[in-house]
């Protein structure tokens, strides 16, 4: 059989050395998602249909045993508990996102009309929070919401908590520290997109007599659309399973999935039940996305 020669850069090759030389240049990159993604998560799979055994131990016994206790269904008949604590875990989640979201946006515009000078400045005080530990930053918040500082002291003017009160553990106490981690994420993959902004559209939209929130969404929104679409993926993805906020600003009050993981890998030492409820995360994670991504299509051709 005579082999079909191509011509790739000059050099004379066929298809099945082109295949190979692919092969070759991926292959790296491939045995590190191999070891370093694929071969957790099937660990995970495995372990989360194992048992605990008296001591904590891991029994290798194979049931849907985790899985019903997370939907509910325990010894003492169905509880809505760990749904609850899932539903609360997607809520929050999706506020962060949303909050981020509508204070980005004025953020990154402002940041794009600096002079080029002072642009730079701008985005480094967004960056700056990454320089420091998340658990630094959230015990930076024991003190902003101290009963001493002037926040607390408006609260309780307002009749919003009693005097001498802090604000947290609190509800409150946790969104602001969510949005506050996950802020930058979004304002910089948003600012790549304001700052290739072109405001000819918008100019010509306003020139039509567009509403300022026809010109938002038919000049700017659909420019903005790839910097917006990766700063909620890598908002709500991680927000989904943050326990660190949740646990030190919210107290026992207020338990997420994230928490409730944590607390099976440590204190309870329930690890087949902690790797049910990871992979009802990562499922859940996934379906919220694809949601997200057939929404954001959808938008697409609306626009």
């Amino acid at each position: 059989m005579k082999r079909k020669m191509l011509v790739w850069y000059g050099e004379l090759t066929t298809t099945r050395s082109l295949i190979k030389r692919g092969l070759l240049f991926l292959s790296p990159g491939m045995l590190w998602l191999l070891a370093f993604l694929v071969l957790p998560g099937l660990v995970l799979v495995v372990v989360s249909f194992a048992s605990r055994g008296a001591y904590g131990e891991l029994v290798w016994e194979f049931n849907l045993e985790n899985y019903k206790r997370l939907a509910g269904f325990g010894i003492f008949g169905w509880s809505a508990d760990y749904l609850v604590i899932v539903w609360r875990s997607v809520w929050v989640a999706l506020v962060t996102t949303v909050l981020s979201v509508v204070l980005s946006y004025p953020l990154c515009f402002f940041i794009a009309r600096r002079p080029e000078r002072t642009r730079y400045l701008w985005l480094t005080m967004v960056i700056i929070p990454f320089w420091t530990n998340m658990v630094i930053r959230t015990y930076a918040w024991f003190l902003i919401l101290a009963p001493e500082l002037p926040f607390a002291r408006l609260a309780a003017m307002l009749g919003l908590v009693s005097p001498g009160s802090p604000l947290y553990p609190s509800a409150f106490a946790v969104y602001l520290g969510m949005v506050s981690m996950f802020l930058p994420f979004v304002a910089l993959p948003l600012y790549s997109s304001v700052e290739r902004l072109d405001w000819e559209l918008v100019e010509a939209a306003q020139d039509l007599y567009a509403s300022r929130l026809r010109v938002f969404t038919q000049a700017i929104l659909p420019q903005t659309l790839p910097g917006l679409s990766v700063g909620v993926i890598l908002t709500f993805v991680p927000a989904m399973g943050m326990f660190v906020v949740p646990d030190l600003l919210g107290g026992a009050k207020y338990m997420l999935v994230g928490n409730l993981i944590q607390q099976q890998f440590g204190a309870s030492r329930d690890w087949a039940f902690g790797a049910a409820i990871s992979m009802g995360l990562m499922v859940l994670t996934m379906f919220s996305l694809y949601l997200y991504r057939r929404k954001s299509k959808g938008a697409e051709v609306l626009v």
